[in-house]
């Protein structure tokens, strides 16, 4: 029950983060072109926008956009209505998909990098207490911060590997 409960609230902050995207981007271009169906130019430099806002907003490392042709084809699958260009919801729906991927590979890291981590420092906090000179601090520091620390220095060593 808990795994079906974490599992639904990490699809809910999925879509939270989506629909903020979508609308963002939305937003940007009904108000610049007055219009409310986004073409395929348009929608072409929405991605554009769309991964611009994902690699600012989440962690890990960059993501391009697909190609111009991965474009069209998605864009043609998401318009329901046929009328050759995506409105809100079509809209949505096409970045739920452009950014399925992309969302799976960042969970995958976030759990690596905030679960495992802990455990390894912690496993390990023993074995750094015997070191001369940074020995005596470990011992003093809480199992939490200790465990902390090492996980923003694995974040780190991560972020700059990339």
């Amino acid at each position: 029950m808990g795994q079906a409960l974490e599992k639904l609230q990490g699809k809910q902050w999925r879509e939270k983060q989506i629909r903020k995207i979508s609308d963002k981007v939305f937003d940007y271009y009904k108000n610049d072109s007055g219009r409310a169906n986004m073409t395929f130019e348009d929608l072409y430099i929405a991605v554009l926008l769309v991964y611009n806002d994902i690699n600012k907003r989440l962690p890990g490392p960059h993501f391009d956009p697909p190609k111009k042709d991965q474009i069209r084809t998605l864009m043609k699958e998401c318009d329901m209505d046929l009328d050759g260009g995506l409105n809100r919801e079509e809209f949505e729906e096409f970045v739920k998909r452009l950014t399925a991927d992309t969302f799976v590979y960042v969970t995958q890291g976030l759990i690596i990098t905030l679960a495992l981590a802990p455990t390894v420092a912690i496993a390990t906090k023993r074995s750094t207490e015997g070191v001369p000179g940074i020995g005596k601090v470990v011992q003093k520091l809480p199992n939490s911060v200790y465990a902390s620390l090492i996980t923003l220095a694995v974040m780190m060593i991560h972020k700059a590997s990339e």
